[in-house]
């Protein structure tokens, strides 16, 4: 004779319980039958790219410090030429042979603009390599 299971007190017989639905909202970096252990979560978008997208206060800071850094640089290179290539009038005045002044027109000057532009070309591409990877992070 089968065993039979007592009514509940109230005689009324509940219908079996469905399983619980579970929305997943996401996967763990481990994924199927991994090693248990803390799953580390990606953020799609770095909170950072995020902050400069919606112009948010602190996007704006970030985007003004790569301002700012890359006017430092710029009035930096600028400098360097009014330092370097400014007095050249004030040289070419000067009585002085005619060779002389065509050397330092035609060769003197164009190594020190090539100088100071490839130092600013590289000092602001470090600049935003900096920045993306302040962005990034």
């Amino acid at each position: 004779m089968p065993e039979q299971h007592p009514l509940p007190a109230s005689g009324r017989v509940d219908p079996p319980r469905r399983p619980r639905r579970e929305t997943v909202t996401y996967a763990s970096a481990h994924g199927a039958g991994a090693a248990p252990g803390p799953a580390r979560r990606r953020a799609v978008h770095p909170p950072a790219r995020s902050e400069i997208d919606e112009q948010t206060t602190l996007g704006h800071t970030y985007v003004r410090s790569l301002m700012r850094s890359q006017l430092r640089a710029a009035l930096t290179a600028l400098g360097a030429l009014a330092l370097l290539v400014g007095p050249l009038p004030l040289l070419l005045a000067l009585p002085a042979p005619e060779a002389l002044v065509w050397a330092a027109l035609g060769v003197g000057v164009y190594p020190v603009v090539w100088a100071t532009a490839l130092w600013y070309v590289r000092r602001a591409e470090r600049n935003e390599r900096d920045f993306t990877g302040l962005v990034e992070r």
